[in-house]
């Protein structure tokens, strides 16, 4: 352990230098609906929908491949639901409609550019007095709520907390083709009086995770469960935690969660720098399980009303991330969108090429049979494809593919420059080449990530160009070109 913090220190101080880019990481953003922080900023659905879609091309721009969309807010949802009323920032009405379906619009939207789209649940805080959810939960259900201060909460030591944010994530989960359930605040509040041992209370958390893990994977056993504990787990030998961590201060085992395969990755939020980040990235790496770590940058500590960080501390904490193998969160949606510092010109920079989500091998472990036929009609500025024949071995009978392109043959599909198109959902693609000679090759996945073999084209060794053609470009420009054609404030919390 003493070894992996020095050389994380080392890292630190020595790494300007961006890692190579991977096939595989998760490069995820926090999308914020509270308060129409990130999202929505206006009560048109119109409107709405035109901004959700800069910000997800924003996102596309950077290859950004995870979007946690904030689905429950305090007591309220931005998704249609018959559990719990309609959030206002989307109308200004309490419980009114906003005509649409702002989750199943996101979803779609996500996919269209084969990001991931997870439902980001606030779980155990409903909000002040004058909160419309906390209102109506504080009727429907007086015992089940307490104060603390000028906040309510759901009490997490009543079985009847766990069974009802359950049956909210098994309602979202069953009505939303979702890639994921992200839980945030699954632990005590902090000033919590507690009446039991800290170890009780534990359990009384990790008892609310259960319910939620079997009523999510009950239903589709490929949604990712995540949550964002707080950014230091517990106290480290050389290193402490200053009296803010997961485990003893606020009850998450989350480590724990990964270990009993109740977590698929955790997002910790780890707002820090320097010696209060590195050493405890370490201690989330060493005790992964296995399973997906993307750590929670504090991108928003780079606006001169916050701390007025230097980029160069994000840059240095990306950069060891992806030496590391791990992913990266941004917290949030708007400091990444606004450019703040540079943050998104340099993200851009930093993600030249598209990755792929690691794959859930602990949940699905057989890859689909590979495309058995491919199919390429040559064009004089385009080509068409066309493949068939994968089969899904996962029982979820449901494929996703991907598209690999080059100028070179056989196609190197482990290049992530190759990449042209990610978890896509049909069975014919148009790739234009501008005159270029390209080769093709397509893989199946499943919903746990799992990828086939490749299938390719027939082809002859051409003599190797002298430079790579950047294939996604000219995706890019096609996407851009077919939208043409079918036209023919309050202050952000520093903690989630």
């Amino acid at each position: 352990m003493k070894t992996i913090i020095r050389i994380f220190i080392l890292f630190t101080l020595a790494l300007n230098v961006s890692a190579q880019s991977p096939k595989h990481e998760v490069r995820a953003v926090w999308l914020t609906t509270l308060y129409g922080l990130d999202w929505p900023k206006t009560t048109s659905p119109e409107k709405q929908r035109c901004d959700l879609i800069r910000i997800l091309d924003q996102y596309q721009q950077a290859n950004i491949n995870t979007v946690l969309f904030q689905a429950r807010v305090r007591g309220t949802t931005v998704y249609s639901s018959a559990i719990e009323p309609w959030e206002p920032c989307l109308t200004n009405t309490p419980g009114a409609s906003p005509s649409y379906d702002p989750m199943q619009f996101c979803i779609d939207e996500c996919h269209k550019r084969g990001m991931e789209c997870h439902a980001w649940i606030v779980t155990i805080p409903i909000g002040k007095a004058n909160n419309y959810g906390c209102q109506q939960l504080r009727k429907k259900y007086p015992k089940r709520i307490v104060k603390i201060d000028e906040e309510y909460y759901m009490n997490p030591e009543l079985p009847e907390t766990g069974d009802y944010i359950a049956d909210i994530c098994r309602e979202v989960t069953h009505r939303y083709d979702i890639d994921g359930v992200h839980l945030d605040y699954i632990r005590y509040p902090e000033t919590w009086k507690f009446k039991y041992s800290r170890e009780e209370a534990r359990r009384n958390i990790t008892s609310i995770v259960r319910k939620i893990h079997h009523a999510v994977k009950a239903e589709k056993p490929w949604v990712k469960i995540s949550c964002s504990p707080v950014g230091k787990f517990d106290d480290l030998s050389r290193f402490k935690s200053n009296g803010w961590n997961a485990y003893t201060a606020v009850c998450q085992d989350a480590q724990g969660w990964l270990r009993e395969g109740l977590m698929d990755e955790l997002y910790p939020m780890m707002y820090f720098q320097g010696n209060q980040f590195f050493p405890f990235l370490a201690d989330w790496k060493e005790h992964s399980y296995g399973k997906i770590i993307a750590p929670g940058l504090s991108i928003y500590m780079l606006h001169p009303c916050e701390r007025d960080w230097d980029l160069g501390i994000i840059r240095r904490e990306m950069n060891v991330l992806r030496q590391e193998g791990l992913g990266y969160t941004f917290f949030r949606s708007k400091f990444l969108t606004d450019n703040v510092k540079g943050i998104f010109t340099f993200t851009k920079d930093f993600n030249r090429t598209p990755a792929l989500i690691p794959p859930m091998t602990w949940m699905g472990k057989h890859a689909p049979t590979p495309v058995t036929l491919l199919q390429i009609e040559r064009g004089k500025t385009e080509d068409r494809l066309v493949w068939y024949g994968a089969r899904d071995l996962s029982g979820a009978n449901y494929l996703l593919y991907n598209i690999y392109a080059s100028n070179t043959w056989p196609v190197d599909t482990d290049d992530p420059r190759n990449l042209v198109a990610s978890r896509y959902r049909y069975q014919s693609l148009t790739v234009p080449h501008k005159g270029r000679a390209l080769y093709y090759a397509v893989t199946a996945a499943d919903r746990y990530g799992n990828e086939s073999t490749d299938k390719q084209e027939p082809g002859v060794r051409r003599q190797k160009p002298t430079r790579h053609i950047d294939i996604r470009s000219l995706i890019v420009g096609q996407s851009k070109k077919s939208k043409k054609s079918k036209k023919k404030t309050k202050k952000q919390s520093h903690f989630k």
